[in-house]
């Protein structure tokens, strides 16, 4: 199952287990249930810490790694390779001792939550998205032991995924109801169960000396601009809704300079990891409701947080990123997750074998429907223009499948469902006028992104399409507010520009501290 090279990293990692573990299968004759023994053989081979035992668990095959003679356990449904192999090396190394590398504040709160709490998380192998969900209820399952959660495979188990209804991944269940859907850390988790996490956090906010420089977004624009702010020796925070932001839906990314392929969660990481070797201070789970401007010149800029708290700075980095666009029609929101999906890497597998639709003709919509069309029964790309805007490699590509059909000059003009999952999609042609329905279970949409600015409205300088207003120093139309990344007028939004830019208005921030800093006086007589 394990390549040789895999197994002696493996084999590397398995030296920091502090305790035994046991990998307990619940297997069948099936060749799923034969691959994961081999894998489970693979990975026992590694350590002498590490021994297999036979399980009883209904869901075979799956497995569960337990640390020897304790409670403590997390659990398996299907082979966790793709992108849930790093959960799984997590899971043996914090079953089997290694310490949950989280801030000792928020394991305090994991380890004081009072209850049972049974979580079942359903993934797919190829979504990035889900392994954060995995890993971080799999480090809370070993923190508390009235913790439990099992991660299973929905394209494994789709019986389950049918009865349940789960369109999108990752989806948590909790005590065998609905929890919630997305990428979640443990401080998003955490919030949800104790209900007072978030007033606790608005108040210890509240308490904080103003900052130098405050950055609003924690996306490549948003950290680059912290790391140089830092830097300079200046009193630095960063208020971020999720740190990595557009990055974490990212999947392949192949032309950030000097690194050949990394994925998007793996940068989002890294970016957090190296602001947090700064003496930055980070709040997470923050989103920004309001920017007021100073009162005077020179005086301090406040941004109030949708958590009741605000925030005082002298300069602020605006560098709140974009979110994918919504097509805006009848039923769209009814069906979000139940059909309606925006990232075909995570929840394309949910649909094998059945027709689904695309909608957006650039390359994420060409790309989406090549990728879905190896998968699907049957794709349907619509595209509202009279012509596809993809690269022509990607159009020959897409017309080469036979299981692709595209329209063009097709306006989505309602998503329908049975009240509980998408059923059909209604377009017009816009040159006949005509409309048709196709019956299909998913709908991905593709069709670009917005800035996340509806909060600055009536504040900074914003253009027709929502963008913020900067100059070539990222300043914008409030002295002292400088903005970066995806959120603003700079023409194309790629991740090594964003870093740039928060580079470039970092910078700025500072040289306005000088400038408005500096002591008055006659600069000719002092020289």
């Amino acid at each position: 199952m394990l390549d040789a090279d895999l197994k002696a990293q493996l084999a590397a990692y398995m030296e920091k287990l502090q305790q035994p573990i046991e990998l307990v299968a619940s297997l069948d004759d099936s060749d799923k249930s034969r691959e994961l023994g081999e894998l489970l053989r693979d990975i026992a081979s590694t350590s002498d810490r590490i021994s297999i035992r036979d399980g009883d668990d209904p869901r075979k095959p799956s497995f569960a790694i337990v640390r020897a003679g304790t409670d403590v356990q997390v659990r398996f449904a299907g082979i966790p390779m793709g992108h849930e192999f790093t959960s799984l090396v997590l899971a043996l190394l914090q079953v089997g001792g290694h310490p949950v590398k989280i801030d000792e504040e928020l394991a305090d709160q994991v380890r004081d939550l009072e209850g049972e709490f049974v979580f079942e998380t359903y993934m797919s192998l190829s979504c990035q998205s889900c392994p954060d969900t995995v890993q971080a209820l799999n480090a809370m399952s070993v923190l508390n032991s009235n913790i439990r959660h099992v991660a299973i495979d929905g394209a494994l188990y789709q019986d389950e995924v049918e009865a349940r209804e789960v369109m999108s991944v990752p989806t948590v269940f909790l005590n065998g109801e609905p929890f919630d859907q997305g990428r979640m850390t443990i401080e998003q988790i955490v919030a949800k169960l104790d209900t007072g996490a978030a007033a606790k956090a608005a108040a210890k906010i509240a308490q904080k000396d103003p900052f130098d420089v405050l950055v609003v977004g924690g996306g490549p624009a948003g950290a680059a601009a912290a790391i140089y702010a830092a830097r300079k020796g200046i009193r630095t925070g960063v208020a971020a809704e999720r740190f990595g932001g557009q990055v974490l839906d990212t999947l392949a990314i192949e032309n950030f300079i000097s690194v050949q392929y990394t994925e998007g969660p793996q940068l989002g990481v890294a970016l957090e990891q190296h602001v947090r070797e700064y003496d930055v201070d980070v709040m997470n789970l923050q989103r920004a409701a309001k920017l007021v401007p100073a009162s005077a010149p020179g005086g301090l800029l406040e941004v109030q947080l949708e958590s009741g708290a605000s925030l005082q700075a002298k300069t602020v980095v605006l560098a709140t990123g974009a979110r994918w666009r919504q097509v805006g029609v009848p039923g769209e929101d009814q069906y979000r997750n139940k059909g309606v999906a925006y990232c075909p890497h995570c929840d394309g597998p949910l649909y094998k074998g059945k027709r689904v639709a695309v909608i957006g003709g650039g390359n994420s919509g060409v790309e989406a429907a090549i990728d879905l069309a190896g998968i699907v029964e049957h794709v349907t790309l619509l595209e509202f223009d009279a012509k596809l805007r993809a690269d022509e490699v990607l159009q020959r590509k897409l017309r080469s499948l036979p299981n692709v059909d595209v329209l063009v000059n097709a306006q989505t003009t309602e998503i329908l469902g049975d009240g509980s999952k998408v059923t059909a999609l209604v377009y017009k042609d816009r040159e006949s006028g005509e409309s048709s329905t196709v019956e299909l279970a998913g709908v991905f949409v593709q069709i670009g992104l917005l800035p996340n600015t509806e909060w600055l409205k009536g504040t900074v300088e914003l253009s027709p399409r929502g963008e913020i207003v900067i100059d070539e120093r990222g300043a914008t139309s409030v002295p002292g507010v400088f903005a970066a990344g995806d959120a603003t007028t700079v023409p194309y939004k790629q991740i090594v520009i964003a870093m740039g830019a928060g580079c470039t208005a970092a910078l700025s921030a500072f040289d306005h501290l000088i400038r408005t800093s500096a002591p008055a006086g006659d600069v000719a007589r002092a020289a």
